[in-house]
């Protein structure tokens, strides 16, 4: 990457030609081949979510959310309401093609057009969404909505530093580890430090091409198992 300097021979950053404010996310659906993304909606789907949140084998998944777990669906559907009344985060269920019912929900979240940054979060998966190709989808479907559609340069997920799965699951899905911000929030009571991870426009064509080849059909045997895992296909084409 060449090196910019002002006219005091100062290091500067790339210029970024023409770059005005991006869009905010609206709420379009979303569709893939394996499922959807449909804005929050507790009328169509407080009942399917939490059906389907509820048939975990306990309540080790809201650990690390903000929100949670929910005593009954009323309670359940108070924070749905809430959610859907939001434009940030802005709130989608992830349906499944085949069933047609919600099984998770995720957001786009810290939106900022002028530097067309935002971030992903909220991640409500399901046992019915969780390791699955519907999952992946999802937030293949997300990332490009936010790229291609919107076009935002930065793309982020945030976690707690001692959510193991949720890193395993940035660095798999591509994102770059760049650091942790040490007692940035408090949460439930107790002290977070968070890990940051992004994904910059630039990195986005190669890893829209993995994210094509793992999401093609030819790349499952009759019995739905990958043939080549994404974190194979990424690094293929990184080379």
């Amino acid at each position: 990457m060449p090196e910019y300097t002002n006219e005091f021979g100062q290091p500067i950053g790339e210029p970024v030609p023409g770059w005005g404010p991006r869009p905010l996310p609206s709420g379009a659906t979303l569709s893939g081949r394996y499922c959807r993304l449909e804005a929050l909606d507790p009328a169509r789907h407080t009942h399917e979510l939490f059906a389907a949140l509820g048939s975990a084998r306990d309540d080790r998944d809201w650990t690390y959310m903000s929100v949670g777990p929910f005593a009954s669906e009323v309670e359940f559907g108070a924070w749905t309401r809430e959610a859907a009344s939001s434009t940030d985060p802005r709130h989608y269920a992830v349906v499944d093609q085949r069933s047609g019912n919600a099984v998770g929900t995720l957001s786009l979240m810290r939106q900022n057009p002028a530097n067309g940054v935002i971030e992903v979060g909220n991640v409500m998966f399901s046992p019915l969404l969780k390791r699955t190709t519907v999952a992946t989808e999802a937030q293949f479907l997300l990332m490009a909505h936010a790229f291609d559609d919107l076009g935002y340069r930065r793309y982020e997920w945030k976690c707690d530093s001692r959510n193991a799965p949720s890193r395993r699951a940035a660095e798999r899905l591509g994102f770059d580890y760049e650091g942790t911000f040490r007692q940035a929030v408090v949460y439930k009571g107790r002290s977070r430090d968070t890990a940051w991870f992004s994904i910059i426009g630039g990195e986005w064509p190669a890893l829209r091409r993995a994210f094509d080849a793992w999401l093609d059909p030819a790349n499952f045997d009759d019995d739905g198992r990958q043939r080549r895992s994404l974190t194979d296909i990424r690094t293929r084409i990184a080379v």
